[in-house]
């Protein structure tokens, strides 16, 4: 049996919903997998020659944690893995990985596993939900730990919001974008960011577009990260000054993401913006209008495969 699955990317944090939020967007990983002996792994796309390709590859580990999971034995597999999400750039490449491991190894198992059961795996094994959450699920994702491992729960998102990401060329490890953070903050900040997440869910949920420049605001990573990306309050300025209402790192950095509501050709123009002042920063990236993913990983069995 040969099995099928697609996993979007993902930004989490949104502002202010820190290891929370995690918003799932229309650019995918896919992977195609079958049991074999051993483990085989064939990476095209972003990491061509550079992931590994045997077991220590994330993908093949999270068919392992499948299985083992299902408490059925684990005697390897073939995985050829199309990789569209950029690796460290903040778009949730790690969750998509693990993400697609799991769903591929409980596909090639006939499911035994549900969603929430596949969502404690994977934030266990990338350690934060937000990611994997949104991978998983779709849409916007609100997730916490739980006595269980992990929670979350999946929000509509209005259709009518065009988000931009800017993907610079430049790379970023999760860790170093954690370690810049202070392990105590004032009280202030605190109710600052419970503030804002909630205003930001409501206004996401009310249509009240007008407020989103407020509820993006963050005061419990942002500040802390300047000091590796100090060229984002530039380039998030350029793109409300474009037409964006508002603009915040996207997870861990250094892609950001850009909000606009209105038509396609604003986002264009936001996207213009925030490529231009981040080449006046001295760094090339490039910017794209993202949709945001619905459906979550999808799994299927590939049917006439042997």
């Amino acid at each position: 049996m040969k099995v099928h699955v697609r996993v979007p990317a993902s930004s989490a944090n949104l502002g202010p919903g820190f290891d929370s939020l995690g918003l799932a967007l229309a650019l995918y990983n896919e992977v195609t997998a079958e049991e074999a002996e051993g483990v085989r792994v064939k990476v095209e796309g972003d990491g061509a020659g550079r992931l590994a390709g045997n077991e220590r590859n994330v993908v093949a580990r999270g068919v392992s944690a499948a299985y083992e999971a299902a408490g059925r034995r684990f005697l390897g597999c073939s995985l050829t893995c199309v990789n569209r999400i950029p690796l460290s750039r903040g778009l949730g490449s790690s969750a998509a990985a693990w993400v697609s491991g799991l769903v591929a190894g409980n596909a090639l198992l006939g499911s035994p596993l549900d969603r929430p059961a596949l969502l404690v795996l994977a934030a266990r094994a990338e350690g934060h939900p937000d990611n994997v959450a949104a991978a998983l699920f779709g849409g916007l994702t609100v997730s916490a730990g739980g006595t269980d491992g992990a929670i979350a729960i999946s929000l509509p998102v209005p259709g009518h919001l065009h988000w931009v990401a800017l993907i610079p060329e430049i790379t970023s490890a999760t860790s170093d974008a954690r370690a810049v953070l202070p392990s105590l903050v004032p009280r202030e900040d605190a109710v600052f960011n419970v503030q804002r997440v909630a205003l930001l869910l409501a206004a996401l949920q009310t249509a009240r577009f007008d407020v989103l420049g407020t509820a993006l605001d963050d005061r419990l990573h942002q500040p802390y990260r300047l000091q590796l990306f100090p060229w984002l309050p530039s380039v998030a300025d350029a793109a409300r000054k474009a037409g964006a209402l508002g603009c915040v790192l996207s997870g861990a950095g250094p892609a950001l993401l850009a909000v606009v509501a209105g038509a396609e050709g604003e986002a264009a123009t936001v996207a213009r913006a925030m490529e231009e002042a981040l080449s006046r920063a001295g760094i090339r990236g490039a910017a794209r209008a993202l949709a945001v993913d619905r459906e979550g990983a999808v799994g299927a069995i590939l049917r006439g495969a042997a």
